[in-house]
């Protein structure tokens, strides 16, 4: 099954016959912001323009529990997110396409959440809103209920202990930008550097300039060459789990399984007693 969609392949779905249930997940990260400077509310987006049935999600509401020992965006209550992915029309038996501004990041945590819940059919638009030439439209949908229950357990998890694991016994990627697994730099969190082990893999660098992902074979090679040549398992974290299940789903186009470590970053860099690592080298 496809992880991803073209704005072309997406228009002609939308005029089929069972067209997929869409969800318009934009959404940019408000902690290291300027002081003074408002949080982003995609809701504002979303309201003056969003591809015709689309129903907005909240991804720090409904996409993430409230920020605390799990880090900044925990994975929500399963009855939350059930009851908020029913409202938006989500049902089992219909597919699902989930789209951002272009970066992918948010769309991507909606795609691995509602994977892991156990939605056998959920696809991320390629290259966001900003690859749709299609009509939009400003007014807010009201979807009839849909009956998704979720079910965790369908995707690979990892908590903190097993990620710290795997970056020994197997390939824990970094998906942060590489001076923020140096350490140079961390705009967001209290501590700089990376988990022991791990390896840096910008998910910036899954996509080509226009925003979309690289073809499967380049990701590929890409992800072989740092490592993942199918003889190990293979997990990811980045700052707070968002940016990371973007990496995942690039793995899953490239046809390499991976787990997420949800807590990332954001969980892991809390607790004193887990250990740090700095510079270019996993350590």
């Amino acid at each position: 099954m496809n992880a991803i969609i073209s704005a072309a392949d997406l228009a002609a779905e939308l005029a089929g016959p069972n067209p997929p249930v869409l969800l318009d997940v934009r959404w940019q990260l408000s902690a290291g912001k300027a002081a003074g400077e408002p949080p982003f509310d995609g809701r504002t987006d979303y309201r003056a323009g969003h591809l015709p049935g689309a129903v907005y999600v909240d991804l720090d509401r409904e996409l993430a529990a409230p920020p605390g020992a799990g880090g900044r965006h925990p994975l929500p209550d399963a009855d939350t997110f059930g009851a908020a992915m029913r409202r938006a029309g989500v049902s089992s038996g219909r597919p699902a396409v989930v789209y951002d501004g272009g970066q992918g990041w948010a769309a991507a945590r909606a795609w691995w959440l509602l994977r892991w819940a156990g939605h056998p059919d959920v696809r991320v638009l390629d290259g966001g809103l900003t690859a749709w030439d299609g009509p939009l439209e400003t007014a807010v949908p009201e979807p009839a209920e849909g009956d998704f229950s979720p079910a965790p357990g369908a995707l690979p998890l990892l908590d903190a202990d097993a990620a710290g694991a795997l970056a020994r016994s197997g390939l824990l990627f970094d998906a942060r930008a590489g001076e923020r697994y140096r350490g140079e730099v961390e705009p967001i969190d209290p501590v700089g550097g990376h988990i022991p082990g791990a390896v840096s893999a910008p998910t910036t660098e899954n996509v080509g300039p226009d925003g979309r992902f690289l073809p499967a074979d380049a990701l590929r090679a890409r992800f072989e060459s740092l490592g993942a040549d199918g003889g190990r398992d293979v997990g990811v974290y980045c700052g707070s789990g968002v940016s990371a299940a973007h990496e995942v789903l690039a793995l899953t186009v490239a046809g390499i399984p991976a787990a997420l470590y949800a807590g990332s970053w954001s969980e892991w860099s809390s607790d004193p007693a887990r250990p740090i690592a700095t510079g270019p080298d996993p350590q």
